[in-house]
């Protein structure tokens, strides 16, 4: 049976009223204004993100979730499969996954880019795998710095702002948000905020 942990969300078997969950939700709602036509959620997890930007997205043909561990996409099959959603076991770190599933005109990759030892690559093969009119939705948490050590033990890194905005520097357009609690928003001085989002233009 498949648990829940830390690093996974699964709204099933949380509470509706689960902080975690609410802001997971709210990254995905603010996803879904750029979704359109062909659509990869990479690292899906359980599914539920790809049901939910299926719901409020216009205009999406197709949506491929992706995710490396079997039991998690067993797990998407069961509770969050609908047309036109299918959902494959891959790893996002993988150059030749990104060939066989071809181009999309959207991506959307939540909390996915510090898992991934080589970030840059990965970069390079979410902008390769985007149409020439395509649009990246990617989040990660503010941290310490990319050279800095990390006390999550899932992460390899967590970026500093300035990090995040060069890793991303491959896009010809790269508008940052940031959130606080449900809230996304322009990135303010006079807030603190934990994670950003940036809505990315090829």
């Amino acid at each position: 049976m498949l648990e829940l942990t830390e690093e996974r969300v699964m709204p099933r078997k949380m509470n509706p009223k689960n902080g975690l969950l609410i802001e997971h939700k709210a990254r995905y709602r603010f996803a879904s204004e750029y979704c359109y036509g062909r659509l990869l959620d990479i690292a899906c997890g359980v599914g539920y993100g790809s049901e939910m930007l299926l719901a409020l997205g216009e205009g999406i043909t197709e949506i491929i979730g992706i995710d490396s561990q079997p039991e998690v996409i067993g797990y998407a099959k069961k509770y969050y499969k609908h047309p036109p959603i299918t959902f494959k076991v891959g790893d996002a770190s993988n150059e030749e996954l990104f060939r066989r599933i071809g181009k999309f005109d959207t991506i959307v990759s939540m909390e996915t880019v510090e898992h991934i030892k080589d970030d840059y690559g990965f970069i390079d093969n979410l902008n390769k795998a985007l149409k020439s009119n395509g649009t990246l939705v990617i989040s990660t948490p503010f941290g310490s710095g990319r050279d800095e050590s990390c006390a999550n033990p899932y992460h390899y890194r967590q970026y500093r702002e300035e990090e995040f905005k060069e890793l991303l520097s491959v896009f010809s357009e790269v508008e940052l948000y940031c959130q606080l609690n449900e809230e996304i928003e322009i990135p303010k001085p006079d807030k603190k905020y934990y994670l950003m989002v940036a809505v990315c233009h090829k």
